[in-house]
């Protein structure tokens, strides 16, 4: 069974993927915690890492039944056909959600400087450093063609 991305309305990535889910299917929607800031409180919220995309794991054959759930809008194309995810990029979305700690000495480092990251699902990659403050650096993998933040949580509140 081949993985692929489905785009969805705005805000709805939660509730289409259970809903998906009650169909039987095997859904994948990856979060991250963040925190958020009220007038009165912060807390602790889980947000998509891929706002209006989630992955559902099918037969081609069985495409179609995405459609029975509202706020599905379609399937993400590549070159004419539904763009299929490895099961190998699907595994390192979850390796990274479990692992985004990074034990790393990053005073010497300034923005330009090389980083090799040294533990979790980008292990030994490469990366340029592009912003780098006390709680979050920020990396140009230039080899897969992103950017990737690593943030320190407060655990006070």
């Amino acid at each position: 069974m081949n993985w692929y991305a489905l785009y969805i309305k705005y805000r709805n990535e939660k509730k289409v993927a259970k809903q998906l889910a009650d169909l039987g299917l095997n859904i994948y929607c990856p979060v991250k915690i963040q925190i958020r800031q009220w007038s009165d409180r912060k807390k602790k919220v889980e947000t998509p890492l891929i706002p209006s995309y989630i992955f559902v794991q099918l037969e081609e054959k069985d495409r179609d039944l995405v459609f029975q759930v509202s706020g599905v809008v379609r399937y993400v194309f590549w070159l004419g056909k539904p763009a299929i995810v490895r099961n190998e990029e699907i595994l390192i979305l979850k390796e990274y959600l479990q692992n985004t700690r990074l034990d790393a000495n990053l005073e010497s480092l300034k923005p330009g400087d090389i980083f090799s990251i040294p533990t979790g699902p980008f292990k030994g990659r490469e990366g340029i450093v592009k912003e780098l403050d006390k709680n979050r650096i920020q990396l140009l993998l230039v080899g897969l063609g992103f950017k990737i933040t690593f943030t320190q949580l407060q655990e006070d509140i």
